[in-house]
C-alpha cells in the first residue's frame, strides 16, 4: 500500500511543537531524525544542535478519496500546513515548509539494489552486482558480487581505495601467484579482486559469520571457491606468513593490531590497509612503522586514506 510522507525541517527547539501538529493526523505516530555528523572514524554519530531536525509522519495514501479517514488525506495535509503556518507566525524558531511525497511499500531488503550500479574502479576493475548485466571489454577484471548483509559493495571510499591499491600491486607484479590474507573480508570483494588480478589463493577472515557466508557465496558465484577460503576468526590466523596482506578496518583497530598484522606478512611481503580517517593517518603510520611495516604508497578519497608498503 502506498503512503504519503509528510516532512518538516524544524529547529531542535521547535521539534516538539511540530511533532504535536503532525501527530494529529498520523495514526502511526511521528519520527524525528536529528541532524548529526559522523565521528569515531565513521562508526559513531554526534548530534548537531545548530542544524534543523527532520520530523516525518505517514498517512495511507489510499485514503485520498473524500469520506475515508475523515475528509481524506488532502484535508489532513491542509490542516497540518495551516497549523504550521500559525506556529511560524510566532517567529520563535525556524520551521521549514511542509514537504510531501508518495512512498510505496517495498521489500526493503532488496530495494537498495536499485542504487547499486555496475561500478568501475581504476583502469581494470569492474564490480558487477549479480542482478545486473555487463558486457566485459578487453582487459577488464570483472567481480560479480552480491553483498547481502555484509559490508563491502565497492560504493564506500574505503573499499574503492583498497581496490585501487590491489590494482596498483597487480600492475607491479606483486599479486601474481601470491598467497593473500584478507582481514575483515566483509562481502569478500577484496578477496575476489585479488584472485581476479592474479593471486594464487586467499584466506578471508572475518569475525561476523554473515560476512563469512557472504564471502564463501561470492567465491562460488565467481567460480573461485577453490582459491578463496573463508573462515570466521581474527588474528593470529594460525597459518604461515603470507605474501600479501589486505585489511580494510578502521584506524584505531589498525593501530591496535599493527604488530599482529606485521606477523602475518613474510619479510619483504606486501601489505595494504584502508579505513583510515585523515585525522588518524599519522597515528596509523607510526604504529605500522614501529611494527616493521614501512609505508611506500598512499591513496586518498575525501576524508579516507589507504596505505601500502612492505614488511622490512
Amino acid at each position: 500500500m502506498p503512503w504519503l510522507e509528510l516532512e518538516v525541517a524544524a529547529d531542535p527547539e521547535a521539534v516538539e511543537a511540530v511533532s504535536e501538529i503532525l501527530s494529529r493526523v498520523a495514526p502511526g505516530g511521528v519520527a524525528v531524525e536529528p541532524a548529526f555528523e559522523l565521528v569515531d572514524e565513521g562508526l559513531g554519530a554526534r548530534l548537531d544542535p545548530t542544524r534543523p531536525a527532520l520530523v516525518r509522519a505517514y498517512l495511507p495514501a489510499v485514503a485520498r478519496e473524500p469520506g475515508r479517514h475523515g475528509e481524506g488525506v488532502d484535508r489532513s495535509v491542509a490542516e497540518v500546513d495551516a497549523a504550521l503556518g500559525h506556529l511560524r507566525a510566532f517567529g520563535l524558531r525556524p520551521i521549514g515548509e511542509l514537504r510531501t511525497r508518495i512512498v510505496d511499500e517495498a521489500d526493503w531488503a532488496a530495494a537498495w539494489k536499485a542504487h547499486f550500479p555496475v561500478l568501475r574502479v581504476g583502469r581494470q576493475i569492474v564490480v558487477r552486482p549479480s542482478w545486473r548485466r555487463h558486457r566485459p571489454a578487453a582487459g577488464e577484471v570483472v567481480v560479480v558480487l552480491d553483498p547481502g548483509m555484509a559490508f563491502g559493495t565497492g560504493l564506500h571510499p574505503t573499499t574503492r581505495l583498497c581496490l585501487l591499491g590491489l590494482e596498483a600491486l597487480a600492475e607491479r607484479g606483486a599479486l601474481a601467484g601470491r598467497r593473500v590474507l584478507d582481514v575483515g573480508s566483509g562481502s569478500g570483494i577484496l578477496s575476489l579482486a585479488a584472485v581476479r588480478l592474479g593471486a594464487a589463493s586467499v584466506l578471508a577472515l572475518d569475525l561476523d559469520p554473515i560476512a563469512v557466508e557472504a564471502t564463501a557465496a561470492n567465491a562460488r558465484r565467481n567460480h573461485l571457491a577453490r582459491r578463496i577460503r573463508a573462515r570466521q576468526g581474527s588474528l593470529p590466523s594460525g597459518g604461515p606468513a603470507v605474501d600479501v596482506l589486505v585489511a580494510n578496518l578502521i584506524g584505531s583497530l589498525l593501530v591496535r593490531l599493527a604488530a599482529e598484522l606485521a606477523a602475518e606478512v613474510r619479510p619483504g611481503g606486501t601489505w595494504l590497509v584502508s579505513g583510515i580517517f585523515l585525522d588518524r593517518e599519522a597515528e596509523v603510520l607510526a604504529a605500522l612503522d614501529d611494527a616493521g611495516l614501512a609505508s611506500t604508497d598512499r591513496w586518498a578519497e575525501g576524508d579516507w586514506v589507504a596505505l601500502a608498503g612492505h614488511r622490512s
